[in-house]
């Protein structure tokens, strides 16, 4: 029994097994992917899988608790999903709430007064090792205009109440796994300060 479990709290477990060997399989134009060789109880596995930057979302609430998603074409699941403001760790020595400043001002010409960290996860931790930290935005104002390319050029812009995109969600009509993360960890996070303000 892991020591999280012991004291009543369920906590990844950091293990570090043996890596025989790990090799450049495929540079990319944005990731590369590994090969690597683990030691594993008695034997060797191989397991490749994308090395990540690392990357940053947003969940930016205006006045009226509408949060900021953006619909934009997704070449690998052939669909426009609406997702966060979101973006890649690629400034080498940029802290991730820069990151997600920047990222906001980038997508959506917006910045914002206040920042929260909301939550940090794996996404797909069988094949890659990104973590992206999410962050909630308020006292939102417009910034100055970006020119956008590629994938960007087209994207489209809504504010959807957050009870209504956390409703998406759990429905199945929004799918992006970082978009239900945010909003569901959103609304959690405002529920919790409703409660203390009631106190």
């Amino acid at each position: 029994m892991s020591s999280s479990a012991q004291d009543g709290l369920i906590e990844d477990d950091t293990f570090e097994p043996e890596v025989v060997s790990s090799e450049l399989a495929f540079r990319g134009a944005v990731w590369d992917v590994r090969d690597d060789r683990v030691r594993y109880g008695d034997g060797v596995i191989r397991r490749q899988y994308v090395a990540h930057t690392g990357a940053v979302a947003v969940v930016a609430l205006d006045e009226q608790e509408r949060v900021l998603l953006i619909q934009q074409y997704r070449h690998p699941i052939r669909h426009r999903d609406w997702e966060l403001p979101a973006g890649l760790l690629d400034v080498p020595g940029e802290e991730p709430m820069l990151a997600a400043r920047r990222e906001l001002a980038e997508e959506a010409d917006i910045v914002a007064a206040h920042w929260e960290h909301l939550v940090s996860a794996w996404t797909t931790p069988g094949g890659n090792d990104e973590m992206i930290h999410v962050y909630l935005a308020t006292g939102l104002s417009d910034a100055e205009a970006h020119d956008r390319q590629d994938e960007e050029a087209d994207i489209r812009v809504e504010w959807v109440p957050l009870s209504e995109a956390a409703d998406g969600v759990l429905a199945g009509r929004l799918h992006n796994g970082i978009l239900g993360i945010g909003v569901l960890a959103a609304e959690r996070s405002l529920r919790e300060q409703r409660r203390r303000e009631e106190r």
